[in-house]
Order: C-alpha cells, then structure tokens, then sequence
C-alpha cells in the first residue's frame, strides 16, 4: 500500500513508455490515429476525447503539448507540412508518447522532437506517412523498436538507407549550481560515447582538457578559452551527467573516509569497479584489502604525502591519484578544506594586505590561490610566518 502511494502526479519519478502512437488530420474523417504500438492500447473513445488537443490549431504547431487523461499521460509534437499536393494544402500530423499519469514525461520531449523531425524528413522524401504502404507495416516497426530500446537501454538507433539517427532519453536533473574556479570536472560518462558533432565549438576546445586533474581556470588558460565561457560549458556536463565536479588534487590534501566506505567491504560490483579504476596496471590489479586500506587511513591531519610514505602504493599497484578520484566520485571520502581566518583587530574589508582580505574563513586554500595564481604552498608559507592568521579545518 505505501508502495503504491508513492506514484502519484508530480510525485517526480520516471516510469516506463506504454505506448508510442501517429496520429493525423484527415481531410474528411478528421482527427485519428493511424499507427500505434502495441496496437489499441489508445482507444477511440479516449483519443476522440483528447483530439482536439493532440491535433490543435495551426499556431500550436511545434510546440510540446502534455495531456493528462484517465491515468495516462500523453506528450506529443504537432507537425504541419504545407504543400499543394496534399488535401486542403498542408499535411497535420503528431507522433505522441504515452506514459502513466503519474510518470515524468520532461525527459522524453528533445527525444519525441528529434523524432518528429526525422519523419518529417521521410516524408518530404518519399511520403512515407501520408501515403503508407503495407497499412503501417514499417511505420510500426519503427515506433516498436522506439519504445522496446528506450524502456531498455534509454537509447535508440534508426537507419533507413543512408540516414542514422541517435535517440537518447536523457535524465533531467536540478539546475547545477555555478562552477568555481577551483573545482575540477571529471567525466562519469564515457566521453567516445558522444559524437563530436552533438557538442557546440565552446564544449569541443573544452573536452580535451578535461582529464579529472586540471581544474577550470586552468581549463580555461590551456584551451585558449574565456574563463565564464569554460563555466558555462562545464555546468551544462554536470546537468546532463557527463562530468561531475572534484576537489584540486594535492599531495597536502587531507581526505577522511565517509561512512559510505563499509559498502566497499560489501558490494561485489563496487569492488570490482574500484580494483579496475585504481589500479596501476590492468594486467596485476591490486589486492582489495590493500585498497580499502589506503581508505580507512585517510582521517584528519594525515596528508595524502604522509599516507604514500607510509603504506607506498607504488609497489601494491595502486595509483594514488586514481584512488582519490574513485573515493570522491563515489563519495567513500570527503575532502577536508583548509580556511584562513584573520585574527587582528582590524576588519576583513579594510585589510590592508589585498589577500587578506579573502581571510573570512569563507574562501578555502583552493579559492584564493586560483584567485590569485598563487601555489598552495605558497599561501600556507604565508599563513605560517603570519601570526594574525590561522587556519580552520573543516
């Protein structure tokens, strides 16, 4: 029962497609569905009910139209060609996908657009809709082969002759927060998976130079590219999961384990993955236990130089570096930030020191030496021989 609560509208959750259907304006019958899969699923009496939505006025054309009836919810594309070789001079059509009226339908609108675009081109080429041959035969394969590969693999690939077209339902996140200079995008998604041609000229400088270890201001200096404009492309990979952001990574770095490191003892497909991501070499990975060693010793005061000395990872064929990466993308770790706070009398804003100014206990390390092309240990030496300064760990 609490189960079943759970899915209501608006509730935010996903659901399967149930049904992709074409529906047209005929010159004399009027609204009705030509092809749809699994056949009947709409019926005639519901579709007669929603029509007037499903194939509005020609100023709603090419615009996303949802329609929520009777527990399902239908989201459609309306099309329309004019041309004088069609009845009353134009051909009106929607392809609709239908889904549980409770289901988020936002992910599936680029996907039902690119579509409807790529028959538009069909038709325009061969009439493939408004004059289809053995009743819908292919057309409904199409549409078959839509909804079966989206609901298993969120991605769809169509060839008709010499003509390819990349589907993919895409997951629809919150709005990312603004990048800093200091944060470091790494790749969640393989980045071979996209075509070059999907990302825009900003993105394709940019993709180079994202390596997991170059933060953004450096991004921006090696790609030759203005630094906003850097921020701009990395904050729309963090939204559609491509990249995810990381600290800098150091050697002074101070890192301690989150209670999410006890799955890692746990989860056999974690530990797979972590062995194959860390390892120095893919032919002898490293033992388990000596990884979730080198986790468990990370805790305040130890930097990650003072854990290589001591447990050398070297020669347990573990990459240190990758090790950090795994640990924060999977959030087995966190990183502990250095803050400098200023003790005199003075206030922070008439600091006479300009880089005192950025000691509110607000701005990390990170910050302020990518603010002013400063090393970190440039700033800390600073920090040390001033004795009005401390720093915060936290």
């Amino acid at each position: 029962m609490e189960a079943e609560s759970e899915y209501f509208e608006g509730c935010g959750l996903e659901g399967p497609l149930r049904c992709i259907f074409l529906c047209e304006f005929h010159p004399t019958a009027g609204p009705k569905i030509t092809c749809q899969v699994p056949a009947n699923y709409i019926s005639k009496e519901i579709f007669d009910a929603v029509s007037v939505y499903i194939i509005p006025k020609a100023q709603f054309q090419r615009s996303i139209l949802t329609v929520t009836l009777l527990g399902s919810k239908i989201l459609g594309f309306p099309i329309r060609i004019d041309n004088t070789k069609y009845p009353r001079n134009f051909f009106y059509f929607n392809l609709c996908f239908v889904c549980d009226a409770w289901a988020r339908s936002v992910q599936y609108e680029p996907v039902v657009k690119k579509l409807s675009d790529h028959l538009i081109t069909m038709e325009v080429e061969k009439d493939f809709l408004s004059k289809p041959q053995n009743e819908n035969a292919a057309l409904a394969a199409m549409l078959k082969q839509v909804m079966e590969d989206l609901n298993t693999y969120r991605m769809c690939t169509l060839t008709e002759g010499t003509t390819t077209i990349h589907l993919k339902v895409v997951k629809i996140s919150k709005e990312p927060g603004p990048v800093q200079d200091h944060q470091v995008p790494i790749f969640i998604e393989d980045q071979h998976m996209f075509r070059t041609e999907q990302w825009d000229l900003t993105t394709y400088q940019v993709l180079p130079y994202i390596d997991g270890f170059n933060h953004v201001a450096r991004i921006a200096a090696q790609a030759d590219v203005e630094n906003n404009l850097v921020k701009s492309c990395v904050q729309n990979l963090v939204y559609y999961g491509v990249v995810s952001l990381i600290p800098i990574f150091q050697y002074s770095n101070v890192y301690a384990a989150t209670p999410k490191l006890r799955m890692l003892a746990e989860d056999k497909e974690l530990q797979q993955r972590c062995i194959k991501y860390v390892s120095k070499s893919v032919r002898q990975p490293p033992a388990l236990r000596d990884v979730f060693r080198m986790y468990s010793s990370m805790t305040y005061g130890t930097t990650i130089r003072d854990l290589c000395i001591r447990l050398n990872p070297h020669p347990l064929r573990i990459d240190e570096r990758k090790l950090v990466q795994f640990g924060m993308l999977e959030g087995l770790i966190r990183r502990i930030y250095k803050y400098p706070v200023l003790l005199s009398g003075d206030t922070v804003a008439n600091a006479k020191d300009p880089l005192h100014r950025c000691f509110t206990g607000l701005q990390s390390v990170d910050e302020i030496c990518c603010a002013h092309g400063m090393s970190n240990q440039q700033l800390e030496d600073q920090v040390e021989r001033d004795p009005n300064v401390v720093l915060i760990w936290k």
